[in-house]
């Protein structure tokens, strides 16, 4: 395999090594009769893209007659396209070939006044990797440019994990931080929402009312990506935990992110209108069986007052698992937000509660008013000047 990429396409491959370094640490190339494709996946099978570059976006394309499929090190390709004012500035041209014989990844960068940057990358032989997914079966699209949804990000902190997206009142597509159980910090404890109108949107398919939490960091890079390339980004999603899928396509590329999605009770997403609703809505998940593991650091009264104020059918939140081909099946349980449900509980400031008996406590004084005794309770003990 061979190929030569020249001017500015430079800088979007460059750019779309950035974006696959954000969800995997392992890089896959495929030569295919239809271009160079370029793909990831993340550790727990929740995360995967892919960016098929086509013929006409290299100056010159051999696919060769045996294609080798190859898995380098994200980390060592990404080395080659580190910075990208430098390679928008010095680089003229680059060209990758793929030798089988010595298991090599060639990459030589021309730059300007005859320098030559060559880097020698090993890679290992695999199978083809490939998310089985299809976005026309997804009831639910919008499509923008990707500067408006650039920018509708923007007030989000850069700590933060997830974020929901849902169509609000008078079809208004709103993004919202989304926020854990227990806040045990000033960043969780903030809650930021942005409102975008049906007329900033190319296309608006979606019912008012539907809602997706999903990865922010995995969305930042494909947005970058796009936003420098001046293209239009779709999102296909379907009810919450099904994975939603982002798209871009272009006469000379197309990219395809399939993200997980947390499965979260329909009541979250009543009214996006309402920001006070959201903040209500970690409450309604109170009502369900709380798991023992919960509560295990916690002392017994505030694993008393949790099983006295979280009654009624049992709830759980899942991430959907993305079908790859075999070998690759993700867990059905997999994800960073369910990794973070197992970790063990934070430190705590002395004085302070943990998070944990903090919620406890605050569902026990919120959800369960009628509990409470309406009197002056009894007192058990006989006056102590009443003994002499």
């Amino acid at each position: 395999m061979k190929c030569v990429v020249t001017g500015g396409h430079v800088k979007v491959l460059g750019k779309a090594v950035h974006s696959l370094s954000r969800i995997g640490d392992e890089l896959y190339l495929e030569p295919l009769e239809d271009g160079l494709s370029l793909r990831t996946v993340n550790s727990s099978r929740s995360a995967y893209a892919c960016f098929l570059f086509a013929p006409l976006f290299f100056q010159l394309y051999q696919a060769g007659q045996d294609p080798l499929r190859c898995k380098i090190l994200m980390k060592s390709f990404l080395s080659v396209f580190r910075s990208l004012a430098t390679l928008e500035k010095t680089v003229e041209k680059c060209c990758i070939s793929l030798n089988g014989r010595s298991s090599l990844l060639v990459v030589q960068l021309h730059c300007k006044y005859g320098v030559r940057k060559t880097h020698n990358l090993s890679f290992q032989d695999c199978e083809s990797l490939q998310a089985v997914f299809d976005p026309a079966s997804c009831p639910h699209m919008l499509r923008a440019p990707a500067k408006v949804l650039g920018e509708a990000i923007l007030p989000f902190p850069l700590a933060l994990a997830e974020v929901t997206l849902g169509i609000g009142h008078g079809r208004r597509v709103i993004l919202r931080s989304y926020q854990e159980e227990e806040a045990d910090s000033t960043v969780k404890a903030m809650v930021t929402e942005m409102s975008i109108g049906e007329e900033d949107f190319q296309q608006l398919q979606a019912q008012e009312g539907v809602a997706i939490t999903f990865c922010l960091k995995e969305f930042r890079g494909l947005l970058s990506f796009a936003e420098s390339a001046n293209l239009s980004l779709s999102i296909h999603f379907d009810a919450p935990g099904r994975p939603a899928i982002f798209t871009i396509t272009d006469s000379l590329l197309d990219a395809h992110f399939v993200l997980a999605t947390l499965s979260e009770p329909s009541s979250n997403s009543q009214d996006l209108h309402s920001p006070e609703l959201g903040r209500q809505a970690p409450q309604l998940q109170a009502h369900s069986t709380p798991h023992l593991d919960d509560f295990a650091n916690d002392d017994i009264d505030s694993y008393m007052i949790a099983m006295e104020t979280m009654v009624g059918s049992e709830g759980s939140r899942t991430l959907p698992s993305i079908s790859l081909s075999p070998g690759l099946q993700p867990p059905c349980n997999s994800g960073p937000h369910l990794e973070e449900e197992d970790e063990a509980e934070p430190s705590t400031v002395p004085g302070t509660p943990p998070p944990k008996k903090f919620r406890s406590l605050f569902f026990g004084s919120i959800l369960a008013p009628a509990h409470s005794p309406q009197g002056p309770s009894p007192v058990l003990a006989e006056d102590s000047e009443g003994e002499g």
